[in-house]
Order: structure tokens, then sequence, then C-alpha cells
């Protein structure tokens, strides 16, 4: 793991200093516009899962630098891949199935994640957004899966794009593949809202700060249900999630946020 005391700049990610419990990892191969190259996928999945175990770590934002949030999948790694015996057919296998897990792994995080997207984000970069708990994007943001454009039609990320946008909302962007602006972005559900440029850093910092200074017990809890239950049908969701909050009232935190909130005190969480 990274030295928290300062950040990596050589890295094509960089990890900032941990701040109040917020992590910001940014995505720092801008001459690839940060495509989820072999090695972004190998760095980003490992800064996940360390963070995953870092007690000091609350919230995680993903951002990144230049004018591309993120490209996608490199493609020009692709192209070589075809040289194989195989045409490619492992190596395309073994990216996908990384790739898919990353983005499982970021639903599946016990902290909640936040994209800060100022750029353009494209078939698994715009899969990377919609993977993300909340995201907040400049006027600039344009997102997009394009791979219908190239014969390729964007499987995997429709998975995350058909979870957070309604039906026909997806199906346009995926059989078009035209980039859509933040504004229709925030319209559809994909990005929470837009944030002028100079203040989106400030907005996107601010909020995971603010979410930090909840029980971490609280959060994690939160987090998981809300996924699951989504996958469920009406009876069984509210069946699981009364199960859920049975657990979560006989918490530590729970009696502590319940009793400073009666007495009219800050409470003082144990993450327990």
């Amino acid at each position: 793991m990274a030295s928290q005391n300062a950040p990596e700049t050589e890295s094509i990610l960089r990890r900032a200093p941990i701040e109040s419990g917020v992590l910001r990892l940014t995505l720092n191969d801008s001459a690839r516009r940060n495509a989820l190259s072999d090695d972004m996928l190998d760095v980003l999945s490992k800064a996940l899962a360390d963070a995953q175990s870092d007690p000091l770590v609350r919230v995680i934002v993903l951002a990144a630098t230049g004018p591309a949030f993120c490209a996608g999948h490199d493609l020009k790694e692709i192209t070589r891949a075809r040289q194989s015996d195989d045409r490619g057919r492992a190596f395309f296998t073994s990216t996908l199935e990384r790739c898919s897990a990353m983005m499982q792994a970021i639903v599946n995080h016990p902290k909640p994640v936040i994209a800060e997207v100022a750029g353009v984000a494209t078939a698994a970069g715009c899969q990377l957004v919609a993977s993300c708990d909340l995201a907040y994007a400049s006027p600039q943001a344009r997102l997009a899966v394009p791979g219908v454009n190239i014969g390729l039609f964007c499987s995997t990320p429709m998975v995350a794009l058909s979870r957070n946008v309604g039906r026909k909302a997806a199906m346009e962007m995926l059989l078009t593949g035209e980039l859509i602006d933040a504004e229709r972005a925030v319209e559809i559900g994909l990005v929470n809202r837009v944030i002028d440029e100079d203040a989106l850093t400030d907005h996107t910092m601010g909020m995971a700060r603010q979410i930090a200074g909840k029980s971490s017990m609280t959060l994690a809890t939160g987090k998981k249900a809300f996924y699951h239950q989504q996958e469920l049908p009406l009876d069984e969701a509210y069946a699981y999630t009364a199960a859920v909050m049975v657990d979560n009232l006989l918490k530590k935190d729970a009696e502590e946020g319940i009793g400073a909130f009666i007495e009219k005190r800050p409470p003082q969480w144990s993450d327990q």
C-alpha cells in the first residue's frame, strides 16, 4: 500500500493522502485517455482491495487527469492481442472477466465510492461511472457507450448502465452510441448533479467528507442492503430489509446514534 503521507506522482493511478477518512484515487494515464488497460485494471483493482481493509478509509473518490475521465478498454491492446494463435480469445476473456470483477468490487465494496467526472467517459469508462455509488460531473463531461459505432456492442457496460437508468434511456445510448452531456446524464439518473468545473473537486470532496462522518458500520450495512434488495421481489425485499434493520438496531452505533439524537448531542461512533 502507498504511503499515506505523500501522494504517488509517477503512477498511472495517483493515491492522495487520506483526508478526513476520504481516499482520493486519480486515474493518471492521460496519454491513453485513462483507458482500463491491463496495467490500469491491476493498479485500480489493488487500490480498491487495499482500501477495503484499511480502517482509515471511509469513502473513496475516483477522479482523473486530462480531458478524458476514462475511455474504456485499450483498443490498441485489443488489436495487438488479435495476433495470437487464438485471435485474442484468451486475452479478451481475461480482460473482460477482470474488468467485470473490478466493477462488482466497487458495488460490493463496504465503503461508498464516488466518481468525479470532469471529462469524457466512454464504454467501460461510462460503466465505471455507473458502477460508482454517486457521481458528480462538470458541464464539460460527456458520457457514451459507443461500441455499436465500431461493431462491438457495449454488452458488459450495459449491465451497470441498465441498473442505473431507465430501459429506454439505456437502449437509446446503446443503440446510437452517441455522447450525452452532463445535464442529460443527470436527467436519466447516471449522474447525481452537474457542478461548475472550478467547484467540482471541492463539491465532491465535501460530499465525501460528509458521508465519511457517518458510522462506517451503518454505511456498509446500508450499501449492501441497497444493492441486494433491488434484485428481489417486493415481498422478499421487505422481509430482507426488515431483518437487516433488526440487526442494525442491535448494533452499538445505532444505540449510540439514537441516544445522541434524543440527548441532542453529536454521536460518537465506534463503527460497531
